[in-house]
């Protein structure tokens, strides 16, 4: 079970993805950006497609302490019920930062849910640490 909340995360990561490739190849199909003004990267596309953008690159910063700690409890054998429930409620924090982000993009509410999350995260390798370090 502590490998579900993971792939929904996954998931929502490729959903971030497929989100940003449509509105980044919309805002190019239609002219609104052209090729050469984000050819090496420039920050010249539309607002949207910068939102669905910024919010997949976000999946590559607080989650990947997520999937180490998923990746080390495993094989541990140390990923036991309170470490599910946690990371489904983590997993939870992503998907409230996320709507917000591609949505209103709220800084206040976005960095409420953030906060949540890192709360969560942390309190999930504490009680982790923990448990290795007191051979619990």
């Amino acid at each position: 079970m502590v490998l579900l909340p993971v792939f929904i995360q996954i998931a929502l990561t490729f959903a971030l993805l497929f989100a940003m490739a449509t509105a980044r190849t919309t805002t190019l199909a239609s002219g609104e950006t052209k090729m050469k003004d984000i050819a090496l990267r420039q920050p010249n596309w539309p607002v949207r497609a910068t939102q669905f953008a910024n919010c997949f690159a976000n999946q590559f910063e607080l989650p990947v302490l997520f999937y180490v700690l998923i990746a080390l409890a495993l094989p541990l054998r140390h990923a036991d019920l309170f470490i599910v429930l946690l990371s489904w409620v983590f997993v939870v924090t992503r998907f409230a930062h996320a709507g917000v982000f591609v949505t209103s993009n709220d800084v206040r509410t976005r960095s409420l849910a953030w906060f949540a999350g890192v709360l969560v995260l942390a309190a999930m390798w504490l009680y982790f640490a923990l448990k290795i370090l007191l051979l619990i």
